[in-house]
Order: structure tokens, then C-alpha cells, then sequence
């Protein structure tokens, strides 16, 4: 989700502990956000309806919903957290891990992973706590939970494996990196037998064994007087196509890398702060201002772009065959013309932000407002 104020987090090392003090990227005395402009009226090109809805309580940390096979993973901001069948809705369980969350919810469809305040992470299964373990570093990042163990990207840049029964740890990779961190969640997964992480500017990719390197990537490079201006970051929404995986560099640019050779396809600046969708044509993504700008998959140049939903704080883009939908901070949807980025439809909620990306789930459309509302939606 695009954030009003991204928060940066200043690191210092030592002795194994992080020292962390919040920073806010705009502060009080910055002009505000221009208003929006109103809303075109809506051509209602496309009926969508809702097939079922769900509860889970008020999201108020950045969610990533995560699809495997019909199951989702959600969870509220106080640590409750479930797997839902998006075909149904229904619950296939819940638990509460007591505390609130940072991160979540990582799963595989049975287990599911997640990161308190406190820098616990919470390994969850068929209802029960299998295990928890003291994190030395906070992290934003979800879990992935993947090949029996569980993965976790700190916010010191470090990389931990877990052993997903015992929640014994396995290896960490710790690395220096730039002063400041963005509290966002960021890029970790798996392309066929390496684990791809996004580390400062780069895309590493390790042995998912040991943690050992086998390349990395540059998306983009720091440049800048202070560190704020240097921060490049890789966030969450990656656009993914067989071994090549798309993603963006918090505020600098967006790029393309082979995760099977290690090699960057392409690197192109822009300007936004929250993740890419896309398809073997179009990568769709939304810059700072609201502004939804559709790039050439091959080559990075921009196919369009439509500022009518601008400063609407919009979610990062879902790209759905003809149509790309994005969630905005009224609790609206917005479907957009691939083609063109022209307007189809729009459809309410409950009134409150669109509070993560919608994933598409087999047929349904699953989305979830800050209230913590879920909506089960299919076409006509």
C-alpha cells in the first residue's frame, strides 16, 4: 500500500542489537497533499458482484495478503489471525498470537508465519501456536513460508532460515547496508530453488540451505546528499513471469531481473512506493502522486500512464486480464482499461481504505479494507 508519511528507520549495529528511531519523510510543517480532483463518473462497463464477505477485525499494520492454491492468509492488527477458502469465505482456522503484528501473514497453505511488535515470530497451524522465537531485529517483511522451513527478512537486512517444526534456526546472513530502512514490507521469495530477497537496492539471490550467495542485481544504485535522498529500498509487489521477477526501488526506479542467471533484464528510474503487478506485455504501478503508469515488460518504457486518481492514496495495482483494479483510501475499487488506463467501473466498500493489494484468488477477487472487512468478488 502506498503509505501518506513513509517511515524510515535509522540503524546502528552493534553488539548484535538494533538501535531504531522513526523518522517521518514528511513532517509537520510540509504543505499538505493537494486534494484530489472528483471522481470521473463511473461508465459501469464491467459488473462485478460480491460473492460471500468476512470479519477479521481492524487491519493497522501493512498487510500482504498472500494466495496459495483457494487459501488466503489475513490477520487483524492485535494477532488474530486465520485462512480463509476464498471460494467460500469460510475459515479454515484462526488463532491469536496475543500480541500485535508487524508482518504477516506468510504461509503455505497449512502453516502460516508471523511478526509481533515484540520481534516475536509466530509459526501457526490448524488453529495452535507450533512455535515462537525472539527475532534480534524487528522485521516488516511476511514470512515465506516455503520447503519446510520459514524465511524472515529483518529490518537490520539480515536473512534467517527456520526449521518449520521446531522454529529452531538454521543460518542468518547479516550484511551493512545504508542508515535508514523503509518500515514496509519488502521482497522475499522463492524462484525455483533460490531465495530471492531484496537487499537495500539489490535483488540477491541465495542458497535457501545455507544462506550463501549465489548473485545479485542491482535495481538501483544510491544517489543523494543525505540519506533520506540515498534510501532505495525494494518493496513488496513483485510481477513475476517464469524465472524473471519485476520490482521497484522505493523512490528511484523499477526493474526487471533473471532470477535463473542472476542478470538484470532492465533498470528504469521512477518515482513511487509501493509494488508492480503485471503480465508478459505491461507492468502497472503507481507513483507517488496517485498516478497509475503502465511500463513495456520488455523494455521498461512507458505505455500510458492517467492521473484521475491522483493523491487518493492508492493501493499498489492488480492486473486482471483486460481490467487492472486498484483499491484507493475512500474504500473504493477502481477498474481500469489495460488498454488505455480508461475507467470501467467502480465499486464501494465499507468507507475505509483499501488496506492491502487485491490478490486474485482462482476466480474471486479478494480485498480487505482497514475496518477489517473482506470481500469475495467475481464478474457477471
Amino acid at each position: 500500500m502506498t503509505l501518506r508519511h513513509p517511515v524510515l528507520l535509522r540503524a546502528w549495529r552493534g553488539a548484535g542489537v538494533l538501535a531504531l528511531s522513526a523518522l517521518l519523510l514528511a513532517c509537520s510543517s510540509a504543505p499538505s497533499r493537494p486534494d484530489p480532483a472528483p471522481l470521473p463518473t463511473d461508465p459501469k462497463l464491467l459488473s462485478v458482484r460480491q460473492a460471500w464477505s468476512a470479519e477479521i477485525g481492524t487491519v493497522a499494520f501493512p498487510l500482504v495478503v498472500q494466495a496459495v492454491g483457494n487459501t488466503v492468509g489475513l490477520a487483524s492488527g492485535d494477532g488474530k489471525v486465520s485462512l480463509l477458502d476464498a471460494r467460500t469465505g469460510d475459515a479454515l482456522w484462526r488463532a491469536d498470537v496475543g500480541a500485535p503484528l508487524n508482518a504477516g501473514v506468510g504461509h503455505d497453505g497449512r502453516m502460516a508465519a508471523v511478526v509481533t511488535t515484540e520481534n516475536e515470530l509466530v509459526a501457526l497451524q490448524d488453529g495452535r501456536e507450533v512455535w515462537r522465537q525472539r527475532l534480534p531485529a524487528p522485521a516488516y517483511t511476511p514470512p515465506l513460508v516455503a520447503g519446510a522451513r520459514v524465511f524472515v527478512l529483518g529490518a537490520d537486512r539480515s536473512v534467517s532460515a527456520y526449521d518449520g517444526q521446531s522454529g529452531r534456526r538454521l543460518w542468518t546472513q547479516t550484511r551493512s547496508g545504508e542508515a535508514l530502512v523503509l518500515r514496509q514490507p519488502g521482497v522475499l521469495m522463492a524462484v525455483g530453488d533460490t531465495l530471492v530477497v531484496g537487499l537495500s537496492g539489490r535483488l540477491a539471490g541465495l542458497n535457501p540451505l545455507n544462506g550463501s550467495s549465489r548473485w545479485e542485481a542491482p535495481i538501483a544504485t544510491p544517489r543523494g546528499t543525505n540519506d533520506v535522498e540515498r534510501l532505495v529500498d525494494l518493496v513488496a509487489g513483485v510481477a513475476r513471469l517464469d524465472s524473471v521477477v519485476c520490482t521497484r526501488a522505493f523512490q528511484a526506479a523499477l526493474g526487471c531481473v533473471d532470477a535463473a542467471r542472476g542478470a538484470l533484464v532492465w533498470s528504469r528510474a521512477a518515482a513511487g512506493a509501493s509494488g508492480l503487478s503485471g503480465d508478459a506485455g505491461l507492468l502497472l504501478g503507481v507513483e507517488f502522486d496517485g498516478t497509475v503508469v503502465a511500463w513495456r515488460r520488455n523494455d521498461g518504457e512507458r505505455a500510458w500512464s492517467t492521473s484521475q486518481l491522483r493523491y487518493r492514496q492508492l493501493t499498489s495495482p492488480l492486473l486482471l486480464g483486460p481490467a487492472v483494479v486498484v483499491g484507493d483510501d475512500g474504500g473504493r475499487l477502481h477498474f481500469l482499461a489495460r488498454l488505455d488506463g480508461a475507467l470501467q467501473t467502480r465499486i464501494e466498500t465499507d468507507g475505509t481504505p483499501v488496506s492491502a493489494t487485491p490478490v486474485l484468488v482462482g476466480s474471486t477477487l479478494v480485498v480487505v479494507t482497514r475496518a477489517g472487512r473482506v470481500l469475495g468478488l467475481r464478474p457477471e
